[in-house]
């Protein structure tokens, strides 16, 4: 893991947890998933890399193994199934069949010749391919267990962030003769060999300190992984030949917490108070600054902040290897510029090598990346400056771009491994493939000067890819929603077609009355452009018959949310089959196309993409009459749930029911980073405008609030507040405050549950009737 993955992964965790828990996190395996076979390829290669071997469940209980010869293209029985099958059966002296061997995982020796497997207690045996004759294998041992493809560089979220390597901070210096520490606040050095100590500053005090920041510690600990630290202990970066350090002087922001009274402890009768720090949007925030000094001369070089005064944050702050100067990250308050700004050491002069400006917002959460390329002094930025989400090749030395490496209508979703030697990129884009939806991933490559754009994957679907160790292959796994997964073996060369694996069997899943969810485009407020959406129909559907419409709303500016990969049984499916169509579309603001797409959310996230979802669902009614608007509700959870609220506020003529779990009704109590990235810094009239709890007047239709009452993720105050809002304005609702839950009261079975029997009563007007475990059981 490099030093930047676990910030990353911090980012990541905030995505999930805006979208509600477990946003990201696989479903879990369901009977559905179950009838589904043919679906998965795990490959394990041959030393050689010209080979590999799987698994794959071909019916209930059933299964088989597959040998691949790379180099051949060719795709046959790992070995005879039927023979192996009898002399178990003979060894065993009961019945074995040739789909049901009991055994899940094999290795081949070296020569090709024999497997390896497990049998009873354990024992490992070798099988002779020529012969079959089973030999107990003393000694050996197999791989481990199937793990899933590593397609990890196609799922994260936040892909972009700098890959390469960093200035980490440390005491001492890199020839090891001084150590800097902070005593009283100030910066000191000290001689190892001599003793000496050297005071370098003399301005430090609480509010402005060269020790660590307590608000910093935790996450500088684990994006550099470093180990606890000391307090206090200065954060400095020496220069490599020790000359020159950096130290970071921070003024302290606002100190807020966010305290709820959690009812119902576990272990005890009384209730308890909790606290959680939780900067707002407008709170003071760290202000983190770098000092430069000259350990020969023994002074500071002063340092004119004019390209920095204003930070969000400053960061990623490295050494060049020849020590003439340092460059850092700086991300303006508001998130209008982003920079990297580059100090020579012996003047102290500051200039911008990267100067990134907008007039709307930098996408810095979702669309950063950086990486530097000391050998060749140069720089590989993401930027949206053209309208799409694009790579340009720097001059680290002056600033100026050499060139744009990827361009068009279409947007680099993330950069997976950039080949130094080669000068060449391999990311993931969407939009690329005309003619197919534009938020389907593909893998590309290109080279340095945009020259060689290669798309490596073809199939009209979402995919995913699992490289051979040597890089020479790719296993490419692509889906729809209406479409399950195809497993085929590409060439990284050129991306060309080496074999066709697996096409993913749902016989069975379809025997049980199961749809797909249908893939819907329509256009959108402007009349131009085209919105995508899915429409998921009850499974035992009958186009004679009216039904009412749910609304799965999510509409976080960080992401686009409508499932795109095949998924027997997702959250949707479970509500349609209560008898309702549910949907769900990507409507204006969301990410993944144009900054102009994008840019709609700014300080307006009210908006929601409302008139865009809107005519979405008129259009597909008027294509399927059957879908009932005179019946239409809306949910969804944290953003969602803020969404699902203002909808009904803002367009009560359309949606007659909402549930809204956990929202973050009043962007002006939620959380600060999310918020500031698209509402805007300083905080304006548009985040009182845009609050439910300033609309709450406007409630038409029934509308069921919930909120956890230990949610550490959104304030629970925020929806208390439009609770006194809607009083104030004489409004009927119901509420759900669950007692000791978190962020996503709506994902509890409680919650589910309660959200189902809402809409029954509320759409298809029959009181819910349960089955003896409490399930809802009612349909129309």
């Amino acid at each position: 893991m490099n030093r930047n993955s676990k910030f990353q992964q911090l980012l990541i965790l905030a995505f999930a947890l805006a979208l509600g828990i477990g946003a990201f996190a696989q479903e879990p395996r369901t009977n559905a998933d179950r009838k589904v076979y043919r679906s998965r390829v795990v490959p394990h290669w041959f030393a050689d890399n010209n080979k590999f071997w799987y698994r794959v469940d071909t019916g209930e209980d059933r299964h088989e193994f597959i040998l691949v010869d790379a180099e051949q293209g060719k795709r046959s029985p790992a070995f005879d199934h039927e023979k192996l099958a009898q002399v178990l059966a003979q060894k065993s002296g009961g019945t074995v069949k040739a789909d049901r061997l009991p055994f899940n995982t094999i290795k081949f020796s070296e020569d090709g010749k024999s497997i390896l497997f497990a049998g009873k207690d354990d024992l490992i045996w070798r099988c002779d391919l020529a012969t079959y004759e089973l030999t107990e294998a003393k000694g050996e041992k197999l791989d481990g267990p199937d793990t899933a493809p590593d397609d990890s560089a196609g799922r994260r979220r936040g892909e972009g962030r700098n890959r390469s390597a960093r200035s980490v901070p440390n005491g001492k210096s890199p020839d090891g003769k001084w150590e800097a520490f902070v005593r009283g606040h100030n910066l000191f050095a000290r001689d190892l060999n001599t003793k000496e100590e050297i005071t370098l500053t003399y301005d430090g005090n609480p509010d402005n300190s060269y020790a660590r920041n307590a608000q910093r510690d935790r996450a500088i600990e684990m994006q550099y992984d470093t180990p606890e630290l000391e307090t206090p202990a200065p954060e400095v970066y020496w220069s490599p030949d020790s000359r020159h350090l950096v130290a970071m002087r921070t003024r302290p922001g606002t100190d807020r917490k966010v305290y709820y009274v959690e009812s119902s402890p576990k272990d005890q009768l009384q209730p308890k108070l909790h606290s959680y720090p939780y900067l707002k949007p407008g709170d003071e925030v760290p202000i983190h600054k770098p000092h430069l000094f000259d350990l020969e001369a023994k002074r500071e070089i002063p340092i004119d902040d004019a390209l920095f005064a204003n930070p969000w944050s400053i960061g990623d702050v490295r050494w060049s290897p020849d020590s003439s100067h340092f460059t850092f990250l700086f991300n303006q308050r508001g998130h209008q510029a982003l920079r990297i700004v580059s100090v020579e050491a012996k003047s102290g002069e500051a200039r911008a090598i990267v100067d990134e400006q907008a007039r709307t917002f930098i996408d810095y959460s979702g669309k950063f990346y950086a990486d530097y390329l000391d050998d060749t002094g140069e720089i590989v930025w993401m930027s949206e400056r053209d309208g799409w989400n694009h790579l340009y090749l720097y001059n680290a030395a002056s600033g100026r771009v050499k060139n744009q490496i990827t361009k068009g209508e279409w947007v680099v979703r993330g950069v997976d491994r950039v080949d130094k030697e080669k000068r060449q990129i391999w990311f993931r884009a969407s939009g690329i493939r005309p003619g197919q939806d534009p938020y389907y991933l593909h893998y590309c490559r290109v080279n340095f000067d945009g020259s060689g754009l290669t798309i490596l994957t073809e199939g009209d679907g979402t995919h995913t890819v699992a490289w051979s160790p040597d890089r020479r292959y790719f296993i490419d796994t692509y889906s729809r929603v209406d479409l399950p997964p195809v497993n085929e073996l590409r060439r990284a060369e050129d991306g060309r077609l080496a074999c066709k694996l697996e096409e993913a069997d749902i016989g069975a899943l379809a025997a049980t009355g199961w749809h797909a969810p249908e893939p819907f485009v329509a256009k959108g407020r402007d009349g131009v452009t085209d919105i995508y959406g899915i429409i998921v129909r009850p499974t035992h559907f009958d186009s004679q018959k009216k039904y009412p419409v749910l609304e799965s709303v999510y509409a976080g500016p960080q992401d686009s949310f409508v499932p795109k990969a095949f998924n027997a049984a997702n959250r949707m499916q479970t509500l349609a089959a209560k008898g309702f169509i549910v949907v769900q579309s990507d409507g204006m603001g969301t990410s993944n196309r144009s900054k102009k797409f994008h840019d709609v959310c700014w300080k307006n996230l009210a908006d929601a993409g409302f008139p865009d979802r809107i005519l979405w669902i008129k259009a597909a009614a008027a294509k399927y009459p059957y879908m009932d608007l005179t019946r239409v509700g809306i949910y969804g959870t944290s953003a969602g749930g803020q969404s699902a609220l203002g909808g009904m506020l803002t367009h009560g003529d359309f949606y007659k029911a909402c549930v809204a779990d956990c929202g973050c009704h009043d962007n002006r109590m939620d959380k600060i980073w999310w918020n500031e990235q698209w509402m805007g810094w300083p905080v304006g009239p548009e985040y009182a405008k845009d609050s439910n709890v300033t609309l709450a007047h406007n409630l038409q239709g029934r509308l069921l609030l919930m909120v956890g009452e230990a949610d550490e993720n959104v304030d629970p105050a925020s929806t208390m507040q439009v609770v006194n809002a809607l009083i104030k304005a004489d409004k009927d609702f119901d509420l759900l405050v669950m007692p000791g839950s978190g962020h996503g009261v709506a994902r509890t079975p409680y919650g589910q549950r309660r959200l189902r029997d809402f809409f029954t009563r509320a759409l298809l007007g029959v009181e819910p009737k349960s089955d003896a475990h409490g399930a809802t059981v009612s349909s129309p």
